[in-house]
């Protein structure tokens, strides 16, 4: 999970580069074999049967009947077939028809976070005023989450996403999240609104349980906002740090979404995906596996690898068709991409249109040994 700015770990370019894979220790109590070379990742994270999520070492210390009741309904943590059966019921509403009908409302609130800036003046903190409440408030919507209830749930989401607290206290974090959503699916069912969990209750009502309605609301939940505000506000950071690719941008509107994939790639948020043993041997790059190993991949080294594209390293928006995996690979890629995407190409244009002199006024703060890498605060002016 270290990183050096926008880099990641120099130990992770030198691990992919040698043959064969390594052990690392990982905060679940046993090692890992890493997985850093493209062609690699995609192979692990394509085969749901023979590396598994559903070994339950993923969650922080808890009673068996804890995790299990947590468990149900985490998409991120489930192999097929619960996990079809479930992701089937939320594609109707991520498919892109249904993510552009988004796109007004989505406007709108970035319109209202910019116009709120410019009456506050600079400077402005960009994380707080911007990257971070316009996800969260389009996720709300979505969800049919209130809005006031935002810090609270921000609150819980950052402690259970961040490995520099106890492993208790993390667990504690998410009983807190789910005993929250488990109110509002309760609610639903009473009184489904026009919103996901409406929808859900429904259409599928008699199909999922409670505990999953909670699991999959605590998921969108969750990755709806920190995934997109991390890559709002780090993206602004990497374009203001790059000036001869924002020209481009400014000079060619047309390559926001070339912009938009790169950055994706280049950043690489989310250090690895959840952790997965291996169901029988097999072997990873010529290195036998042995039944029970777990297996852990990088998504960053993944991504910055030579056999992906050339100068992995070198910030380049005008690269096309890279099928990169920042948004993970096979059955597990990410439900959301659609709405992240749409969020960014809209938000990205409309602040540096908004504020054609934007630039740094003081120093970020990069936010570490989080599940979701990212910035904490990022001072800017115009």
């Amino acid at each position: 999970m270290r990183r050096q700015g926008f880099d990641p770990d120099p130990e992770l370019a030198a691990v992919r580069a040698q043959p064969g894979l390594t052990k690392v220790p990982t905060p679940y109590g046993r090692d890992a074999w890493l997985v850093t070379r493209y062609d690699d990742v995609r192979d692990v994270l394509r085969n749901a049967e023979l590396f598994s999520y559903g070994h339950g070492i993923n969650i922080p210390p808890m009673s068996e009947e804890q995790a299990k009741r947590l468990k149900a309904g985490a998409l991120l943590m489930m192999d097929p077939p619960d996990h079809t059966r479930l992701r089937r019921m939320l594609t109707p509403e991520f498919t892109m028809r249904r993510i552009r009908r988004l796109e007004p409302r989505v406007r709108e609130i970035v319109a209202d976070h910019l116009d709120a800036m410019e009456r506050a003046g600079a400077p402005a903190d960009l994380v707080a005023d911007f990257a971070t409440p316009i996800p969260s408030l389009v996720i709300c919507e979505l969800l049919g989450v209130p809005y006031a209830d935002r810090a609270a749930f921000q609150a819980r989401s950052n402690t259970l996403l961040d490995f520099n607290q106890p492993p208790e206290v993390r667990g504690q974090a998410q009983m807190a999240s789910a005993a929250y959503m488990g109110e509002l699916v309760a609610r639903a069912r009473v009184e489904p609104g026009d919103d996901l969990l409406g929808m859900l209750v429904r259409d599928q009502g008699d199909e999922v349980s409670d505990a999953e309605l909670v699991g999959l609301g605590g998921l969108l939940l969750i990755a709806g906002h920190e995934t997109t505000a991390s890559m709002i506000g780090l993206g602004t950071l990497a374009l203001l740090r790059h000036p001869d690719q924002l020209d481009l941008v400014r000079e060619d509107p047309e390559k926001v979404d070339g912009m938009v994939e790169e950055l994706l790639r280049w950043l690489t948020i989310i250090h690895s995906g959840a952790i997965k043993v291996a169901a029988a041997d097999t072997e990873i790059g010529g290195v036998p596996i042995a039944k029970g190993d777990a297996v852990v991949v990088s998504l960053p080294a993944a991504n910055r690898d030579p056999a992906l594209t050339e100068h992995p390293d070198v910030f380049d928006i005008t690269r096309r068709d890279l099928a990169h995996v920042a948004f993970g690979y096979g059955a597990h890629h990410c439900i959301g991409a659609p709405l992240a995407r749409m969020e960014m190409r809209i938000a990205f244009p409309a602040l540096l249109d908004r504020f054609p002199g934007l630039r740094e006024a003081g120093e970020p703060v990069f936010r570490s040994f989080n599940v979701v890498y990212g910035l904490s605060s990022f001072p800017v002016a115009w």
